[in-house]
């Protein structure tokens, strides 16, 4: 089907261009993928080697948790929140703006709202055609998550519609470089096949094999981050129907809370326990997770607790390793589910733990949505 014209294709005018060029760095991906890991990671090695980072989240919505982890592990991070960037391209450049007057970052690592597609010819040409003076725009790759790759490719159910399936699709078709993520974790055979299947799927794309984890292939990730050439080009032939309808099938939910106890509670217990009861709560209604995330915060400690799919363990993949009688929480949830039955049962969820551990909950604020149909402020065809 032929490319769709969109409103807001109109170009703005660019900026006064500054004596220098920041390094943009943006890694896609679907909801669960590992973006976050895999931005912090890239963080460390890139100041590692004398080089000042901004990153820059994305979300449908506020209380990210992404954002407060990214935060706590001492990044300098701005958000661009309400919606993905191809529809908030404005507010990504006046955040872009924002990093470089507080830091001055050689590099800012960027990332996208998951359930995005259609990056190239709406974030990465743009940036291109309008702000060439400004940045210098890396390679873009996206990251493929094993367990909903391998069943989405094998054509099987992979809990989601073939609508959500094909947002996945659109995302290694536009990419200039795919990376399996979580490489530790496949056997030899499995990752062969998910090899050869991305292979088959988008040929003469290059595949790397890494794990945001352990930072294995992150050498070469980076070493593919560098080149220049011709690179974000791949401007796709996309159904903004199917596209839309695929994002809409995700309940989207973000609450954030106080916990309070009068006795001191281990946090990462609240937080495990909490993606835990969902995942059981979630699974008893065959609703497939694309991501559960849960952070709690209390005087310069941090845990994060997630999930990144319905057959995958609950994970502490940040413990705070701290006991507390109060703390902030957050928690982020992408189900395909509607998103008051998800509100529904995340509410229940926390209430269960917080009884198991004599815990006092106060929810502060609750958002839960489909999201809309997206409404890109530029769609550029031509490429440069």
């Amino acid at each position: 089907m032929s490319s769709e014209k969109l409103p807001g294709q109109g170009l703005t005018q660019p900026v006064a261009a500054p004596s220098r060029t920041i390094r943009f760095i943006m890694v896609g991906g679907f909801l669960g993928a590992g973006k976050t890991t895999t931005l912090a990671r890239l963080a460390r090695q890139y100041m590692a080697a004398g080089h000042t980072v901004g990153i820059v989240t994305n979300d449908q919505a506020t209380d990210l948790v992404d954002t407060n982890s990214l935060r706590s592990q001492g990044f300098d991070v701005g958000e661009v929140a309400g919606a993905c960037f191809c529809c908030h391209f404005n507010e990504l450049i006046a955040t872009l703006g924002q990093l470089d007057d507080s830091r001055a970052p050689a590099i800012i690592l960027a990332e996208p709202v998951g359930s995005c597609t259609d990056l190239v010819a709406t974030v990465v040409q743009p940036l291109k055609q309008l702000y060439s003076a400004r940045f210098s725009i890396a390679p873009y790759s996206v990251l493929l998550k094993p367990s909903h790759g391998l069943k989405v490719l094998r054509g099987e159910g992979s809990g989601f519609s073939p609508k959500a399936a094909y947002i996945l699709e659109k995302q290694l078709e536009e990419a200039d470089a795919v990376l399996i993520n979580r490489a530790d974790e496949l056997s030899p055979e499995q990752m062969q096949e998910l090899v050869t299947l991305v292979q088959n799927k988008v040929p003469g794309t290059p595949v790397l094999r890494v794990s945001a984890k352990t930072g294995e292939g992150f050498d070469g990730f980076c070493e593919f981050l560098e080149q220049e050439g011709i690179f974000g080009r791949k401007v796709l032939e996309i159904d903004y129907d199917i596209y839309a309808e695929g994002e809409a099938e995700l309940g989207w939910l973000n609450t954030s809370l106080t916990i309070r106890s009068e006795q001191p509670v281990a946090l990462d217990a609240f937080l495990l326990g909490v993606i835990e009861k969902l995942k059981t709560s979630l699974g008893a209604k065959g609703a497939e997770t694309a991501h559960l995330k849960a952070i709690g915060l209390w005087e310069g400690f941090f845990g994060v607790a997630n999930l990144t799919s319905s057959d995958g363990p609950a994970e502490l993949s940040l413990p705070s390793r701290c006991a507390v009688q109060e703390a902030e929480v957050v928690v982020n949830a992408r189900v395909a589910i509607d998103p008051e039955s998800l509100q529904d049962l995340v509410i229940a969820s926390l209430q269960a733990v917080a009884d198991e551990l004599g815990v006092q909950v106060t929810l502060r604020q609750t958002q839960s949505f489909r999201p809309g149909r997206p409404n890109p402020t530029h769609r550029l065809a031509t490429t440069v």
